[in-house]
C-alpha cells in the first residue's frame, strides 16, 4: 500500500490549493516544497482579486463573470486576508474614450453576481479627494468595486487548513526522482535526509520549474510551455486614500497603484519573456522605468527610479509561448493509463481562480479513488470563520480584549490571523508579556507562533512572505531575529 494517495511537488499557490482542497476530502497528502512556501510566482502577484478589465475588453465575458464568481467567494472564506476596495480609472484624452469605459462597467457590473459592493459611478476628480494626487489635467474618474488581497499569507493559510485536516507539509524537502510505475516512487532530501516516499498519484505543481521537474525528476518529455516574468515596484505611499488607482497607459496596458503595507504603494505589472534561473529573478532597469514613467502621467508626485524602496519579481509558466491562450486561467492537465499512476501537471493562472483550478484538478482523479464531495467554496481559510463586513467588528474586539495594542497593530495582525489572533498574543497583558521586539511590530511571541505553526524557518521567511515586516525593520532588529531564531525551541 502506498504511503499517501498523492504527492504534490511545489509548494507555492496552485501546490498548497491541491494540499488543501483534497486533504479535506479524504485524501492522504504529502506535499515537497525545496524552499518556502510561496517563495516564488506567488509573492510576486499583484495582489488582486478581480474579474480583470483587460479579459472584459477582449470579451471573454463567461471568463470574467467566473472569476467575478471567485471573487465573492473569496470575500466569503477568507475575509481578514481578502479586503473589498474602490477602483478608480482616471479619463486621459489619449486612451479608451470615457463612453467605452462607463459602458464597459456597467457591463462589469451586470456580471457580477448578486453581493453587497457599490456598483460603479461616475466621479468629477476636481471636486474628490482621489484626485488630490492626480495631475490637473484629469477631471473625470470611473470608480468600481474590486478586492485586494494578501497573496502570500493566502498560500500559508491554505497550507495551514491542508496540514489541519490531515496533509504532511515539508518544506526544505528537494523531490531528486520520481519512478512511476502502478505507483510513484519519489526519493527526496529533506532537510539534509534522503527519503523514499510512495503515492498513488502524482502532481507537479512547480510553476517555472515545471517543465525541469518534468524532464530531471520525472523523466518525461517536458510540456510546451513558456516563462514570463511579472514585476512590480513598491515606493512611499503616493497618496492618502484608500482606492486603488487603474491607469491606462500608452501601450494599453493597465497599471495598478494600490496601497501597500500602509505606508508604501505598490505599483504594477509589467511582464514580459524570461529566461534563466527561475530561483534567481530581478527586475530589469528598464522595467522599473516603465512602472516610473506610466504612474507619471497621472501622479502629481513624481517618481523616479532612485524612489523605489523595493523591487518585486517572479517568474511563472505559460502554456503557449505566442501567448495565444490566456494565462490567467493557468494550465491543468491529467495524465493516466494502464499500469501508470496518474500525473497532474498545475501551473500558471492568478490569484482569483486558484481555487476553482484546484478543485477541477482534484476532481480528476475521482475514478481512481473515492472522495467526498467539492467543499472550498463554503469552508473558510483558518481565522476567516466571519462575515467580510463584520471586520472592524472583528478589531473592535481585539482592541478591547488587548488594549496595549496601537490601531494599526491590531489591523495588521487580525488582517494576518483573523479570529486566530489568540494563538499568537495569548492572555498577554503588555507589550512586554510578548517577548522580545523586532522593530516596531514583530515580537518573539508571533515569532515562536509563525515557527511552530507556519513553518517559517529562517528571517526571510517572516520579513517578506508571513508578513512585509522587512520593509520597515531596521537592519539591526534583523539581526536580533536571526540569532532569537536560530535559538527559539
Amino acid at each position: 500500500m502506498a504511503d499517501y494517495d498523492l504527492a504534490i511537488i511545489g509548494g507555492g499557490l496552485n501546490g498548497v490549493s491541491l494540499a488543501r482542497d483534497a486533504a479535506g476530502r479524504g485524501l492522504r497528502v504529502i506535499l515537497l516544497e525545496q524552499g518556502d512556501l510561496g517563495a516564488g510566482a506567488s509573492q510576486a502577484s499583484p495582489r488582486l482579486i478581480h474579474g480583470d478589465l483587460s479579459v472584459l475588453e477582449r470579451r471573454a465575458f463567461l471568463r470574467v463573470r467566473a472569476a467575478l464568481a471567485e471573487r465573492d467567494i473569496w470575500l466569503r472564506i477568507a475575509p481578514h486576508l481578502v479586503r473589498p476596495m474602490r477602483f478608480v480609472i482616471p479619463a486621459h484624452s489619449d486612451e479608451r474614450p470615457s463612453w467605452l469605459l462607463r459602458s464597459g462597467l456597467l457591463l462589469y457590473d451586470r456580471l457580477a453576481s448578486r453581493t453587497h459592493l457599490p456598483a460603479s459611478a461616475t466621479i468629477d476628480v476636481t471636486h474628490h479627494p482621489i484626485g488630490n494626487a492626480l495631475k490637473r489635467p484629469f477631471g473625470t474618474a470611473f470608480e468600481y468595486s474590486d478586492c485586494v488581497v494578501d497573496d502570500s499569507r493566502l498560500v500559508i493559510l491554505n497550507a495551514v487548513d491542508a496540514a489541519e485536516r490531515g496533509a504532511s507539509i515539508r518544506t526544505g524537502a528537494r523531490c531528486v526522482r520520481a519512478d512511476r510505475l502502478d505507483t510513484w516512487r519519489l526519493s527526496a532530501i529533506d532537510r539534509g535526509h534522503r527519503q523514499v516516499i510512495t503515492a498513488r498519484a502524482l502532481a507537479n505543481a512547480t510553476g517555472a520549474w515545471t517543465a525541469s521537474v518534468a524532464e530531471t525528476v520525472l523523466r518525461m518529455p517536458p510540456p510546451n510551455l513558456a516563462t514570463v516574468q511579472m514585476s512590480q515596484i513598491v515606493v512611499r505611499r503616493l497618496f492618502d486614500t484608500d482606492s486603488v488607482y487603474v491607469f491606462q497607459n500608452s501601450d494599453r496596458r493597465l497599471i495598478f497603484a494600490s496601497p501597500y503595507e500602509r505606508d508604501f504603494t505598490l505599483i504594477g505589472t509589467v511582464g514580459h519573456a524570461f529566461k534563466g534561473d527561475p530561483a534567481i529573478v530581478s527586475m530589469q532597469a528598464a522595467d522599473v522605468a516603465y512602472l516610473c514613467d506610466a504612474a507619471n502621467r497621472y501622479f502629481r508626485e513624481r517618481i523616479e527610479p532612485v524612489d523605489v524602496v523595493r523591487t518585486v519579481s517572479g517568474a511563472n509558466a505559460v502554456m503557449d509561448p505566442q501567448g495565444r491562450r490566456a494565462a490567467r486561467d493557468g494550465v491543468a492537465t491529467f495524465d493516466a493509463g494502464r499500469g501508470k499512476a496518474p500525473l497532474l501537471t498545475m501551473f500558471g493562472g492568478d490569484v482569483t481562480t486558484s481555487r476553482r483550478r484546484a478543485e477541477w484538478a482534484v476532481s480528476r482523479l475521482t475514478p481512481f479513488y473515492p472522495m467526498s464531495a467539492r467543499w472550498t467554496a463554503k469552508a473558510p481559510l483558518p481565522g476567516g470563520d466571519f462575515a467580510w463586513s463584520r471586520f472592524d467588528a472583528q478589531l473592535d474586539v481585539v482592541r478591547e480584549r488587548w488594549r496595549f495594542l496601537t490601531e494599526a497593530q491590531a489591523q495588521r495582525l487580525v488582517a494576518a490571523y483573523g479570529s486566530r489572533i489568540e494563538a499568537v498574543l495569548g492572555d498577554a497583558k503588555s507589550r512586554t508579556d510578548l517577548g522580545p521586539a523586532f522593530g516596531p511590530e514583530l515580537t518573539g511571541a508571533e515569532v515562536r507562533y509563525l515557527m511552530a505553526r507556519e513553518w517559517a524557518r529562517f528571517p526571510d521567511d517572516i520579513l517578506w512572505r508571513r508578513s512585509k515586516l522587512g520593509l520597515t525593520m531596521p537592519p539591526q532588529d534583523r539581526d536580533a531575529l536571526a540569532a532569537f531564531m536560530a535559538t527559539a525551541p
